[in-house]
């Protein structure tokens, strides 16, 4: 196989992985507030809500030793151990306690840190100038691939379901742990690419595990050394210009992950006026998002056709797209959905709700967030190709503890005034996008010139 085949079989592997991996923890996480507050036991007195903002509030602070553990053990063992975790989180579902859902909650949150930041490191390893655009296209559609297949089994297993037995709960999450499972172990397919060509900058390359057999490390550094070195960058990464012009950009895509990926799905299963198949929509509602994620993907990413005219068009499009979304949600939902009980409310918002308005919501909101994603991911790999396991543990640092945040906040704000932040910060996350994406161009260009 060509170097540049090597490569792209790398990126495809990472993404069924992936896909695998997150047909289970997406689908998970969409549905465990609802599956919870239909969990009947005088015992048990987690919250999703809480679970998720503890998972994103230890990614955020792992991300500070992410790098270095990336650095020392290799992105290849990062993700397969991470991968574990995950689903460890998933099977904890089987049998619910509370010690052992928030226990895994913290676990998880830790191993997130260190697979998104591998993840990014085999994408900058893989991939050029001119193939990071394809290579994060094609990465992103394959992940969200995920919400399709994961919420089609829901939407199949729940159908015609008012109240989630625990059969119903068990049978779910045995499936979702094996198809994790199944996901960890494909990141062994994964090859380490050709040293040769400029594509594959040295110090990315470093953070590969060492092909000598005998243990001991080459060069003027060892694993703890590189371990201290990852760390230092990251820190130092942290405070650069551009870094801190994006950070805006990825906070808010932390804010939409947590609407998307867990407050809007629990929105729908509440709407008693969709009818009593309700619960069954959250599966429907994850598949159009799912639908809205690759389609972005595909055409942003893998056809790359943002080259032409940079990347501020699409993250424009993606941030209309959004508001579309926002205010046919103020309209169509109630205010009170995030936070009914199990038995949903009975409230209107200021239209007769409807399901296809809903439904078209949720398309929306994945169609904008693959536009953020896409271009997020494409940027911060072609501005830090050589420090990219630091960058992309930065990107997560900030993202997860946004989502951190919003998790937190959902369990106390009515969806108007989560709407309301999404909006002020969809905004400024696009200004900074901007003139982040101006900067590159401008030393870009005097780069070229000289």
């Amino acid at each position: 196989m060509s170097p540049e085949g090597k490569k792209l079989w790398n990126i495809i592997v990472l993404g069924f992985g992936f896909m695998f991996m997150f047909t289970a923890f997406q689908t998970c996480g969409n549905i465990e507030q609802t599956v919870i507050k239909s969990f009947n036991s005088t015992e048990f007195h987690g919250s999703g809500y809480t679970s998720m903002a503890i998972i994103y509030g230890v990614f955020s602070a792992s991300n500070l030793i992410a790098p270095s553990v990336v650095a020392v053990i290799g992105p290849q063992l990062s993700m397969f151990f991470s991968g574990l975790l995950y689903s460890c989180y998933i099977a904890v579902f089987i049998y619910l306690y509370t010690w052992s859902f928030y226990t895994a909650s913290v676990l998880v949150g830790v191993a997130a840190a260190v697979l998104w930041t591998a993840q990014g490191n085999v994408l900058a390893i893989n991939s050029s100038d001119s193939t990071i655009g394809r290579n994060s296209g094609i990465f992103w559609s394959l992940m969200q691939f995920s919400l399709f297949f994961g919420n089609l089994y829901i939407y199949c297993s729940w159908h015609g379901h008012v109240h989630i037995t625990d059969l119903d709960r068990q049978t779910v999450f045995i499936s979702l742990t094996v198809i994790s499972l199944v996901g960890c172990f494909l990141f062994f397919l994964i090859r380490k690419p050709d040293p040769e060509g400029s594509s594959a900058p040295e110090g990315a390359e470093s953070l590969l595990p060492s092909d000598s057999s005998d243990g001991t490390t080459e060069g003027p550094a060892g694993p703890c050394a590189q371990a201290g070195d990852a760390f230092i960058k990251a820190c130092k990464m942290f405070v650069t210009k551009e870094m801190l012009l994006l950070s805006v950009s990825i906070g808010y895509t932390g804010l939409e992950l947590t609407f998307y990926s867990g407050v809007y799905g629990t929105c729908i299963g509440a709407m008693t006026r969709f009818g009593t198949d309700a619960k069954s929509l959250i599966g429907i509602s994850g598949i159009c998002i799912g639908v809205g994620e690759i389609l972005g993907g595909g055409v942003f990413g893998l056809l790359n056709k943002s080259n032409r005219f940079g990347r501020n068009p699409v993250v424009l499009l993606g941030l209309i797209t959004h508001y579309v979304a926002f205010y046919l949600i103020f309209l169509n939902i109630a205010s009170d959905a995030p936070l009914a009980p199990e038995g949903g409310t009975d409230l209107e918002a200021f239209i007769t709700p409807s399901v296809w308005v809903a439904l078209f919501c949720s398309f929306l909101l994945g169609l904008g967030d693959s536009c953020f994603n896409t271009q997020l991911l494409s940027i911060i790999g072609l501005l830090f190709r050589d420090n990219s396991a630091p960058a992309f543990a930065v990107f997560k640092f900030i993202q997860s503890i946004m989502a951190a945040v919003a998790f937190f906040y959902s369990n106390y704000l009515l969806l108007h005034w989560q709407l309301l932040i999404l909006v002020v910060m969809g905004f400024l996350g696009s200004v900074s996008f901007f003139v982040t994406e101006w900067v590159a161009q401008s030393s870009r260009r005097d780069y070229d010139r000289y």
